[in-house]
């Protein structure tokens, strides 16, 4: 077996120094496979080496300055750091040198989106969504931009579709029930999606606040 796949398998059984020997291996037998120094730094994260992963995921890119790999890892990484304009910056690099995988677009847009700016953002969950329909989560951020763009009947439209997918999606029955109270100014509906989303989460705070707001808007 290919030595980058041995030392996945063993990282994933958390066999974590079998998995670093092989990605060693690896470096030495092809130090220009940029695909050995990406592993060994998520081998390197995964225990807590956050300075030592990053210098690999850097290394990878050096390496091979055309692996969109390279920079979708150190984007991943930087996004994991909370580093979110570090993380913007790689993803749209790895989008330009041609990754067109769902997770590289789902990632660039939720970083955009937890730097406030959902007009940038919703181009790239549209496409991430577009490359994997069945990718719930894509499916749900996308629904979260296009309500904090206004674009309520869509964002209904997404989430709709994300309950019809995933009947367990609490937070997504909760996000209905504001669109259905705040947009469509349909207390029942917005009601039952609350009641639907503490069904399955009983301790979903915000649920509970929307119901209990909107039976305090029907006593007055």
């Amino acid at each position: 077996m290919d030595k980058n796949l041995q030392g996945i398998e063993y990282l994933q059984q958390g066999k974590v120094e079998e998995a670093l020997r092989l990605f060693s291996e690896r470096i030495e037998e092809a130090p220009e496979d940029p695909t050995a120094y990406i592993n060994f730094g998520h081998v390197l994260s995964t225990v807590g080496e956050q300075e030592r992963a990053e210098r690999f995921y850097k290394k990878a890119i050096e390496v091979d300055p055309a692996a969109g790999a390279a920079h979708y890892a150190l984007g991943t990484f930087y996004y994991e750091q909370e580093q979110l304009e570090e993380a913007c910056r790689e993803f749209e690099q790895a989008i330009k040198l041609g990754l067109e995988e769902s997770d590289v677009f789902f990632m660039l847009g939720m970083a955009l989106s937890q730097l406030d700016q959902s007009v940038l953002a919703l181009p790239y969950l549209q496409r991430a969504v577009e490359l994997n329909e069945t990718d719930t989560e894509a499916r749900f951020q996308l629904g979260l931009a296009l309500a904090k763009v206004s674009a309520y009947d869509e964002a209904i439209r997404q989430l709709e579709q994300v309950v019809a997918t995933d009947a367990s999606h609490a937070d997504a029955y909760y996000n209905l029930g504001v669109a259905y109270a705040g947009h469509l100014e349909d207390a029942e509906k917005a009601a039952a999606m609350f009641d639907r989303a503490l069904a399955i989460q009983p301790d979903h705070m915000l649920a509970g606040y929307g119901k209990k707001m909107l039976e305090k808007a029907e006593e007055r």
